[in-house]
């Protein structure tokens, strides 16, 4: 028992989240009748955060740091634009192939992110203040590119990878009047196998060193509600169309990034750096190119993120990516990132955002106006700090 409590006092924060998640899932289920669990809603509970939860893959890094990027929005504008203008046929634009176009995207959020990583890094500028002057800047040369118009339509193979879904083998599978799609069915039981052997190994790693772990009902119990949850929401999404693309780059994103944070040197430098900037000198840690190298992936995140918002938009507009870099940053301190930074997690973040778009997509179907939406998001957000200050000072008496 006192192992067990040790255990939810240490990931306090991340079950906290879950737990919340879940119940706003529910609680909107049950407001809105079963259309929130729609298959349909669903798949747009996705499209509509996708690109939401890519900038809070990458802000992530940035407030593990203690720092925030605030021209996450701006570069999402700025690249969109310029999107608009190399993709869409004239005299709209130049007509270029959107694969060409996407790597110039790519290159120039690269270039964005070395410019705002060399003043952080090396010229010492503190980071509000370097992202809060791209913000302006980017956000002022996307207007001008754009000269006040809407830069529309993308070509289809450009829309496909925010609005497509993957295709499905043969007929899929067919129970009295429904089908599903097979390819989706198949997909996510290779996930859950995935995550079961993970977690067994983790668990046999953590034991031969003797640390503390779950006792083992209590763990085959969350092992096979984790399951479980994967594969209801594998069949809701098969019910539809299958898997969303972007769920699928999504997916890659989470895995490879968790990866990162949690299995190379490179993510433990980054938590280094974000606990105790001195230690992490003395201890050989280039804390420079760190920040250098978080900053340059942060714009290349919003270079995605502006393509993705594009593409399902179908069109570059001025106004693109206006508070992204806000709710970027809400999803990581709601899913658990600590102000001062060294703290949080690729899956707390993402949870984060899952949670302010199913408050989002839930206050919306059950009519409650965006004024009342921002609010109460603002509410969350300072539950959320408020909560982890708290948490800090009960551990430290």
């Amino acid at each position: 028992m006192n192992t067990l409590f040790v255990l939810l006092k240490k990931n306090l924060r991340q079950y906290v989240m879950i737990i919340a998640l879940i119940t706003a899932m529910i609680v909107f289920g049950v407001m809105t009748g079963g259309i929130f669990f729609r298959p349909l809603n669903l798949t747009n509970l996705v499209l509509q955060n996708s690109y939401v939860l890519i900038l809070a893959v990458g802000m992530l890094l940035c407030t593990l740091t203690g720092n925030v990027d605030l021209s996450v929005g701006s570069v999402v504008c700025f690249v969109g634009a310029i999107c608009g203008v190399m993709m869409c046929d004239p005299p709209m634009g130049l007509g270029w192939n959107p694969i060409a176009a996407m790597l110039v995207a790519i290159l120039i959020g690269a270039a964005i992110g070395a410019w705002q990583g060399f003043w952080i890094a090396f010229v010492r500028v503190p980071p509000f203040i370097a992202t809060l002057a791209g913000m302006l800047v980017f956000r002022g040369l996307g207007q001008v590119i754009l000269q006040g118009q809407t830069k529309a339509p993308f070509p289809k193979l450009f829309q496909v990878i925010a609005s497509g879904y993957i295709p499905d083998i043969g007929d899929g599978i067919r129970i009295g009047e429904t089908s599903l799609h097979l390819l989706t069915i198949i997909i996510g039981l290779l996930i859950v196998a995935f995550i079961v052997i993970s977690e067994i190994r983790k668990r046999k790693g953590q034991k031969s060193y003797d640390f503390d772990v779950l006792p083992a009902g209590i763990w085959a119990a969350k092992v096979a509600f984790i399951a479980a949850a994967l594969m209801a929401f594998t069949v809701v999404f098969a019910l539809y169309r299958g898997f969303p693309n972007i769920l699928i780059l999504l997916g890659i994103l989470i895995v490879g990034y968790h990866f990162v944070t949690t299995r190379t040197v490179q993510g433990r430098h980054v938590y280094a750096l974000g606990g105790n900037i001195k230690a992490a000198k003395l201890s050989g840690i280039k804390t420079e190119w760190v920040m250098f190298w978080i900053y340059t992936n942060m714009a290349i995140l919003s270079s995605l993120a502006a393509m993705i918002f594009a593409a399902r938009l179908n069109a570059a507009t001025p106004k693109a990516g206006q508070n992204f870099e806000m709710d970027a940053i809400a999803a990581c301190y709601v899913g658990g990132s600590a102000v001062s930074g060294g703290v949080g997690t690729v899956i707390g973040a993402v949870v984060g955002g899952l949670f302010i778009g199913v408050l989002n997509n839930g206050m919306s179907i059950i009519g409650v106006s965006t004024d009342w939406q921002q609010a109460i998001k603002g509410f969350v957000l300072l539950s959320a700090v408020a909560f982890d200050l708290y948490s800090k000072a009960r551990s430290s008496k």
